[in-house]
């Protein structure tokens, strides 16, 4: 069975692993934990939280990545006892007969993308919506596996906007958003990095947000090692991945190849031409390629990528 990044896993254990690399490292799939089952109820947990509970109560699920060179979770193949797929769990939901409000306006959303001209069948569901713990309050999150379907909807949602059959995010939803992300630069700053991107919006009273998950070329397994904390300014040139997951902005730099960013909050974050203040890890490969990668850890506290205008 395949496992992609944005799917879930559960184990017998009453744990809510979400899958952030595709395949298996050595057989195992790398995961973080984000529920666990607790007093008899779900629990979301938080990254630190998460990391002492497996500290305490089960060890074996700390991973240690040699091909990424960090820790996070990981779970054997044979723990999982289910798999949570996006694409499949959408197109049941879509069918669904149903009173809950968050599925509804999931199906009134899609509706309205489908009307206007967008392919579902490229499209899946992930977050808390993918696993049933969504409550009244919660987003919709939705993941699409192909590139220019992507950047379609993007434009489809620009102009939804513009026709006010979606809203853009008021100055309470970004400061919540920015808040949430603990962004490394001032508000105004990440509103008009985000603005531009078209990639969140507001459906019902309800925020969703797209991400992109495409298949890419893979030139071998490539084996990473930490050089340290750096801090440059350089120029984009190359934006085609800069949505992906991770995504990556080939830089005009003598030494250092790209910024690859694994944190939501940067992708997207700046086109070809632009030039870019950057602070991440700087990484070597064992073929003596370098790259800087903003968001080793989930907070990517320190790190960022900033548009200079």
């Amino acid at each position: 069975m395949e496992y992609q990044a944005k799917d879930f896993i559960e184990t017998e254990q009453g744990l809510l692993f979400a899958v952030v690399a595709d395949g298996r490292e050595q057989g195992r799939v790398l995961c973080f934990l984000r529920y666990a089952y607790l007093g008899g109820q779900w629990q979301k947990l938080a990254t630190d939280n998460a990391n002492a509970y497996l500290s305490r109560a089960f060890p074996d699920f700390l991973h240690y990545s040699e091909v990424l060179d960090t820790h996070l979770h990981a779970v054997d193949e044979e723990q999982v006892v289910r798999h949570y797929q996006p694409r499949a769990v959408l197109q049941q939901m879509l069918q669904e007969d149903t009173t809950d409000p968050v599925i509804l306006d999931l199906q009134a959303l899609c509706g309205l993308l489908q009307a206007n001209h967008l392919n579902l069948e490229y499209f899946g569901v992930t977050g808390s919506l993918l696993v049933g713990m969504q409550n009244h309050g919660s987003d919709i999150d939705l993941v699409c596996y192909d590139r220019a379907t992507f950047h379609q909807a993007r434009n489809i949602i620009q102009a939804l906007i513009a026709r006010n059959h979606c809203q853009a995010l008021n100055d309470g939803d970004w400061l919540s958003a920015y808040q949430r992300r603990a962004c490394d630069f001032a508000l105004d700053d990440y509103i008009w990095h985000e603005q531009r991107k078209y990639n969140k919006a507001i459906f019902n009273q309800r925020k969703f947000d797209l991400s992109l998950l495409a298949s890419t070329a893979v030139d071998g397994e490539r084996y990473f090692q930490k050089l340290g904390f750096v801090h440059l300014q350089t120029e984009v040139i190359d934006d085609h991945y800069s949505f992906d997951y991770p995504a990556e902005f080939v830089i005009s730099h003598p030494e250092i190849d790209s910024v690859v960013c694994f944190t939501a909050t940067y992708v997207g974050q700046a086109k070809a031409g632009e030039r870019i203040a950057v602070a991440g890890q700087l990484e070597v490969d064992d073929q003596g390629r370098q790259r800087i990668v903003v968001g080793s850890n989930r907070e990517a506290i320190g790190e960022y990528i900033r548009v200079l205008r």
